[in-house]
């Protein structure tokens, strides 16, 4: 499958939570009565934080804990290129969040009750269950960049919004264990070049990120996390400097410009409106013709590369797009 990338506005809104309050008041209780009963606030070994979880222990080991920890949910498959990408950034990442959330991985294939439960459609899927309370997250591979801003704002909304601060990490504990990524899968050919990409990203260096996804697309055109990259940095490139106001004005006035269309198009993604910048360039697809129209086409496909071919909004845009064409 190809991979699917969260939404440009980095986070589903986990500020509009129902009843966080309440939720807040819960998990409070769990922790007292955790540490009145001997069974909470001992430190716990980085190896813990990490855990395979199927659907007999997601009572004990997701929905539980989560009362005391936010609870990061990786759904995958042994199938699956992009979760192979994504797994090992993931449990790297849990290490170093260093207890203020513990990652859960799921199985699909053996696990499809809970594949349904959550509603899943494609994978890898990141979801995070906050005191007993889901929260989707973001579908498919997607720069290392990004993922930090998703785990940021759920770090930050567990502690503001439920009052869960993480469980304490004892270095110690496990210290004589070598994580199986690093003795199985030695550092990639390419590691240093997306390293450099994501750094250049932080910076809104964005040429720079886009020049260091082609230098990798020019020994290995299939990978696909520097597609994605690309994609997305070329993306950003493009809004960067934009008047939103003056955009969206120019778009209006002008239905049937392709510039003005595109400009607003991207200014949507980035705002997270998906199906809004697909719809926009295929009413211009439909407007236009010629040239114009093929410029609309286009700078659709390359919105389409920044969410990922399998999400079904890009199926559907796709669809939609074909009976304009046809």
């Amino acid at each position: 499958m190809q991979p699917r990338n969260m939404s440009m506005s980095g986070v589903v809104d986990l500020a509009a939570v129902k009843a966080a309050g309440e939720a807040r008041q819960k998990a409070e209780q769990a922790r007292a009565e955790a540490a009145r009963s001997g069974g909470g606030g001992g430190a716990v070994a980085p190896s813990s934080l990490v855990t395979d979880v199927d659907e007999a222990g997601f009572e004990r080991d997701v929905l539980q804990r989560s009362t005391e920890v936010p609870v990061v949910i990786d759904f995958w498959a042994e199938w699956c290129e992009p979760c192979k990408q994504l797994g090992p950034l993931l449990e790297r990442l849990t290490r170093e969040y260093n207890g203020r959330f513990v990652l859960a991985k799921v199985d699909v294939d053996a696990n499809q009750m809970l594949m349904q439960q959550f509603g899943i459609q494609g994978i890898p899927a990141v979801f995070a269950v906050v005191v007993g309370q889901a929260l989707p997250l973001f579908q498919g591979a997607a720069p290392e960049a990004q993922i930090r801003a998703t785990l940021d704002q759920l770090v930050q909304v567990a502690e503001e919004r439920f009052g869960l601060t993480g469980i304490a990490v004892d270095p110690a504990a496990g210290a004589g264990e070598v994580p199986a990524e690093v003795a199985e899968e030695p550092a990639g050919p390419y590691d240093a070049l997306l390293e450099a990409a994501v750094r250049a990203l932080d910076a809104n260096d964005f040429a720079g990120a886009a020049q260091a996804y082609k230098n990798v697309l020019v020994d290995d055109p299939a990978n696909t996390e520097a597609k994605l990259g690309l994609a997305q940095a070329e993306l950003l490139s493009r809004v960067q400097g934009l008047d939103p106001q003056q955009v969206r004005k120019t778009a209006a006035e002008s239905p049937s410009d392709v510039a003005a269309q595109a400009a607003a198009a991207d200014l949507d993604l980035v705002g997270g409106h998906v199906e809004d910048a697909f719809g926009r360039l295929i009413d211009t697809v439909r407007r236009t013709a010629g040239d114009d129209r093929d410029a609309a086409r286009v700078r659709l496909l390359e919105l389409f590369e920044v969410i990922g071919g399998d999400d079904p909004r890009v199926t559907a845009a796709r669809t939609a797009l074909a009976r304009v064409l046809f």
